[in-house]
Parts: structure tokens; C-alpha cells; sequence
């Protein structure tokens, strides 16, 4: 932890405790390197949203469309919504930044489920609020622990769904049973980064849940299934009052004209998200099946990736180390208090194969 240096600017009490997000790494030794450490698309992106993303390059110096209307409305008829109750942003990461920062202060208490998306912590102590921790049940978010630790100074519940990182979800029934639980003014956050690639039927992204009340907010990402990952582009969905709010607090140009461009044409490529979908679906099986012979427990996933818990005579730091070794980059796990994971994304086929004759080989 960093200690304040007297004699010079302070920041405000609660931001050095903060440990940074740390990214999954991205080098690694070897000619051939498999990055599996990030969630990216092993499919790139639409070749349609590459085209619009180069084509931008002819308006770079004006300023773009502060109010992303394009983007937004090419959303809302995707998935028919109003694109009034849009609200587009640098990423969902920058979404649930925002949030944090117009409905949490000195005082208040927002809550994460255990194995949560480490953002959620950053954004409630960056402004002064406390973050509250409720207990999973086998690596997936348990809606009594989170009744359970609501208190009357808790102003927002954080849920991933799926989750990252162990892949898990809730089904619609207890993400409403969730909502009922919960006071009117405090506000449920429902991150569906991943929800493109689930195929459970008891699964729902929260998009009826914010059309039917007041207190739930969604947000998605264009980083995940559309591989835009470096365009830093998201969306969020809710009610009027809420968007009227982060659209006060937000930047003025807070996305830039390629991501938009890039987006609406990654919105109205159906044929690739398909190929996406069908790609993911027929690879997470495999490496499951694949991975859960050689002594691994997979944690059961319908996101882009996998959780390995490794066993304690073969431990996940020299499991990382044994697949750094021949170029294949996973994501360590101690962070999120799981120090016998490892997270490994869903590749193309070379990728998805080298990993598991690795795993193979170290696990033997």
C-alpha cells in the first residue's frame, strides 16, 4: 500500500489504499505467442466494422457526435430499445465508473459478489464509499448472501452476469428474486459483458428488468464478442432518470467517431456474431472436456473463458510459468482471491489445442 507524502498534493483519503486493476499480460517467451489472458475475440472483428473504423480516418479533425445518436440507435433497433434510455461510454468499465461516481459517497456501501469484477471494488473506494463482499456458493454469485449483507447505508449492488472470472451465472428467476429483495432506492447494476455467448434458456441480460422499473441499470461492452477490445467502447441501458444523470456527469466526447462508426457496423453484422457464437460454443466444450481429463477442475462456464483449479501437487503459479514457457499467456488468479486458478480465454483452434498438449504435458 502507498503512503501520502506530506508537503505536496493529497489525494483524497481512501485512494492510496486502492490496489491498481492490472490487466492480463500480454508477453511471453517463444516465436509463437497464444494470448489467452484477456477474453478477446479469437475471431477478430467484422471485417464491416474495420472498413467503417478505417474509413473515420478521412474526419479526424473534427470532433465527434458527443451524443453517439448513430450508435445509439443502431442498438436500440439490435435489441429494441428507446435510445433515449441509451447512454454510450469509453468501454463499460467507464459506465460503471460513472455510476459509482453520481450515486456513491463518504457514507454509502455498494455490493460485489466474492469472485467479482475487481472494477467494482476500484470504483466504490474511489469515491469514498465502502465495498461490501457477499460469500459465493461454488464460484457463483449467491442472491441470499447478498440480501443478506444489505444494509441501510447500501446504495448499489454489483453483479456480473456471467461472471468474469469464473464463468458462472444466476438464472433470470434469481437475478428478479435479487431486484425483490432489494430496497427501492438502492440500484442494481447488471454487467452482461458476456452475455452474447451464454445458450442457457434460463438465462435474461436484464434487458426486461430495466424496461419494467426504476432501480436497475444494464451494461455491455463491444470489447468481448464484437472484438473491438481496443476501441474502449460500451453501452448501458435504463431508466430515464439515471441516463439523465450520467449524461450530466459524463464527458462531451467521451467516444471517439471510430469506435462509433465501428460499432454500428459491428451491430448490424449479425452473420459474424453468429460465427462468433458458434466458434465459442464448440471450443469452451471441448477445452472443458479436454482440460477436465488431465486432474483440473473446470468450473462450469458460459462466458469466452475458463476457470482451471488446479490441484495443490501441481499449483497454478507453475502452471502459468510451465505455459509461459512455450508461449501461452493465461491469466493469474491471486487477485481475485483464487490463488489455485488460473483463467484461460477460448483461443482459435491452434491456440485451443496447444494449451491443452501443454496442460497435458505438465499435469503429467
Amino acid at each position: 500500500m502507498t503512503t501520502a507524502t506530506p508537503g505536496r498534493p493529497q489525494p483524497r483519503p481512501g485512494i492510496l489504499g486502492i490496489e491498481p486493476y492490472v490487466p492480463g499480460k500480454s508477453a511471453a517467451k517463444g516465436a509463437k505467442i497464444y494470448k489467452l489472458s484477456s477474453n478477446e475475440s479469437p475471431l477478430g472483428a467484422s471485417p464491416k466494422a474495420v472498413e467503417a473504423y478505417r474509413a473515420s480516418a478521412a474526419t479526424l479533425e473534427r470532433y465527434p457526435d458527443g451524443s453517439a445518436s448513430a450508435l445509439r440507435t443502431a442498438i436500440a433497433q439490435r435489441y429494441g430499445l428507446s435510445a433515449e434510455r441509451i447512454v454510450c461510454g469509453a468501454g463499460s468499465d467507464e459506465l460503471l465508473q460513472l455510476l459509482a461516481h453520481a450515486y456513491l459517497g463518504e457514507g454509502d456501501e455498494a455490493i460485489y459478489s466474492q469472485y467479482g469484477f475487481l472494477v467494482y471494488p476500484i470504483a466504490i473506494a474511489s469515491n469514498g464509499a465502502k465495498a461490501v463482499v457477499a460469500p459465493e456458493k461454488n464460484q457463483t454469485a449467491d442472491v441470499d448472501a447478498i440480501l443478506a449483507a444489505v444494509t441501510p447505508h447500501t446504495r448499489m449492488v454489483f453483479i456480473a452476469n456471467p461472471n468474469n472470472p469464473t464463468g458462472t451465472y444466476i438464472p433470470f428467476s434469481e437475478v428478479k428474486r435479487l431486484h425483490a429483495g432489494l430496497p427501492a432506492h438502492v440500484l442494481l447494476v447488471l454487467d452482461a459483458a458476456y452475455a452474447e455467448f451464454v445458450r442457457a434458456n434460463d438465462y435474461e441480460s436484464g434487458i426486461a428488468l430495466v424496461s419494467e422499473h426504476e432501480n436497475v441499470v444494464m451494461t455491455r461492452t463491444f470489447s468481448k464478442i464484437f472484438g473491438l477490445a481496443a476501441l474502449r467502447l460500451g453501452w448501458l441501458y435504463g431508466p430515464a432518470h439515471v441516463v439523465d444523470v450520467l449524461n450530466r456527469i459524463r464527458g462531451p466526447f467521451n467516444v471517439t467517431t471510430g469506435a462509433i462508426l465501428a460499432g454500428v457496423a459491428a451491430m448490424e453484422d449479425q452473420t459474424f456474431v453468429d460465427k462468433a457464437v458458434a466458434h465459442n460454443s464448440m471450443w469452451l466444450s471441448w477445452l472443458a472436456a479436454e482440460i477436465g481429463k488431465l486432474g483440473i477442475t473446470v468450473t462450469p462456464s458460459v462466458g469466452n473463458f475458463l476457470l482451471l483449479n488446479f490441484p495443490d501437487a501441481k499449483p497454478a503459479p507453475a502452471a502459468d510459468a510451465f505455459l509461459q514457457d512455450r508461449g501461452i499467456i493465461a491469466r493469474r488468479m491471486e487477485a481475485y482471491g483464487l490463488p489455485r486458478a488460473l483463467r484461460l480465454s477460448v483461443g482459435d483452434e491452434e491456440a485451443n489445442r496447444a494449451v491443452v498438449a501443454a496442460l497435458k504435458e505438465f499435469m503429467s
